[in-house]
């Protein structure tokens, strides 16, 4: 039983060192703000659910993006409208945890505009590495990936991100 407590402990402290980083990403991923919050929920009492059955979570915040990444595709396949130009008309505006600007406000619709043209799965590894913040290993355990995968494919989105842009 004091495994269960342990897991339980250390579920509210994920909850409370993650959620926001969560939710930016489910925003930037589905663009809007009430289903963001409505999956990062769902992601939360999926796991809450396996953690009170007895499942062991060893790395929360690579489980948590699981699983709500899963539940986005969900989310897509059952609703198939959506864009980031969506995001550039609410104002979103991506911070990076230390409240630095990640991207200046004149470029910001460019970059939108360069991520709405890359495939989900790069746009998806360029929104976990560099709004969310994971390091590559997360990426891969997010995406049952290999670290050596999701290094070729940060690296190949980028390349292709830059390549719309002027030097």
């Amino acid at each position: 039983m004091k495994r269960t407590n342990d897991q339980e402990e250390r579920f509210i402290e994920a909850f409370n060192q993650y959620n926001d980083a969560l939710f930016r990403h489910a925003f930037f991923r589905v663009s809007d703000r009430q289903v963001s919050i409505d999956l990062v929920q769902e992601a939360y009492t999926k796991i809450w659910v396996q953690i009170t059955q007895g499942t062991i979570v060893d790395n929360f915040q690579a489980f948590l993006y699981h699983v709500l990444n899963n539940l986005i595709i969900d989310f897509y396949r059952k609703k198939k409208s959506s864009s980031l130009d969506v995001l550039s008309e609410e104002g979103f505006d991506p911070v990076g945890s230390d409240g630095e600007e990640i991207v200046d406000n004149a470029e910001k619709s460019q970059v939108m505009k360069a991520l709405e043209d890359l495939s989900k799965g790069d746009r998806s590894v360029i929104v976990m590495r560099y709004i969310d913040g994971l390091p590559v290993k997360h990426i891969a355990a997010v995406l049952g990936e290999s670290e050596n995968a999701v290094s070729v494919r940060l690296h190949r989105a980028i390349k292709k991100v830059q390549s719309k842009f002027p030097n």
